[in-house]
C-alpha cells in the first residue's frame, strides 16, 4: 500500500494495483496526482472534502473512475451532472480492493448547524494493509485497521477527542488528515499531542509534502 497526502483530508491510496482517490477537496493545491484512479471516494458534502469546480474535471480525465459518496453527496453531484454511487449500505469490489462504508453522520459543529451525512471508507486487499479513513466523524466502529487516517484539527474536534480516537483503534499506524486550517506552529503542536497523548503503540506518519510512502501488510 502506498499513501499520499494530497493536501487537508485528501489522499491518494494505491493498494493491489487500484488507485482510490479519498475526499477531494478545495483545500488541496495541485491535484496534478489524480490519474489513472479506479475510484474516487467522497465521505460528505462539504466543500473541503468535495471540491464542486474541479472534481467534474477529475472525474472527466479518469472516465472509467467509479464514484462512490454519501447519501447526500449524491444529490450534489446531480446538480453538477455528475452520476454518482451512494454506498452506505454495502461493500464495492474495484479489482482486488473492499472499499466498505461506516459511519452516516457528520460530528456536531454546533447545535444551531444541521448535521449532514457523512461516511467513512474502509479499504482492504489480500496482502496488503488494512485502512481507514472516517471523513468528518469519530464514531465509526471498523474493527482494527492497519493504517488509521485521523482528523488532526477541526471546527467540531477538541485535541482530547483527537488522542482518544487514536487511543480507541490503537492502530500500528497512523497518518494525520484534516490539518488545512493550521498554521507550522499549531501543526506541530497538534501532532507533538497526537505522537505524546495518543496511543503508545502507534507510530504517527505526518505525510505532508512526502509523496507516496509505502506501508507494508504487518510492517
Amino acid at each position: 500500500m502506498r499513501i499520499t497526502h494530497l493536501g487537508h483530508a485528501c489522499l491518494l491510496v494505491e493498494v493491489a494495483d487500484v488507485r482510490v482517490l479519498i475526499d477531494p477537496g478545495a483545500f488541496v493545491d495541485d491535484f496534478s496526482e489524480a490519474h489513472d484512479l479506479d475510484a474516487v471516494v467522497v465521505t460528505h458534502r462539504h466543500p473541503d472534502h468535495l471540491d464542486p469546480q474541479r472534481l467534474p474535471g477529475i472525474l472527466a480525465d479518469n472516465p472509467n473512475a467509479t464514484l462512490l459518496c454519501d447519501p447526500e453527496s449524491v444529490t450534489a453531484f446531480a446538480d453538477l451532472g455528475v452520476e454518482a454511487r451512494e454506498h452506505g449500505g454495502a461493500s464495492t469490489r474495484i479489482g482486488g480492493v473492499t472499499i466498505t462504508p461506516f459511519g452516516d453522520q457528520h460530528a456536531l459543529i454546533h447545535d444551531d448547524l444541521p448535521r449532514i451525512t457523512n461516511v467513512g471508507v474502509r479499504l482492504d486487499a489480500d496482502g496488503e494493509p488494512s485502512f481507514f479513513h472516517p471523513g468528518d466523524a469519530l464514531d465509526a466502529v471498523p474493527g482494527h485497521v492497519d493504517v488509521l487516517a485521523f482528523p488532526l484539527q477541526a471546527p467540531w474536534q477538541r485535541s482530547r477527542d483527537m488522542t482518544a480516537f487514536l487511543r480507541r483503534f490503537g492502530a500500528p499506524h497512523a497518518v494525520p488528515i484534516h490539518d488545512g486550517l493550521l498554521q507550522r506552529r499549531g501543526r506541530d503542536l497538534y501532532l507533538g499531542q497526537a505522537a505524546q497523548l495518543g496511543c503508545a503503540d502507534t507510530r504517527i506518519h505526518d505525510l505532508a509534502g512526502a509523496g507516496p510512502v509505502e506501508f507494508r501488510d504487518g510492517a
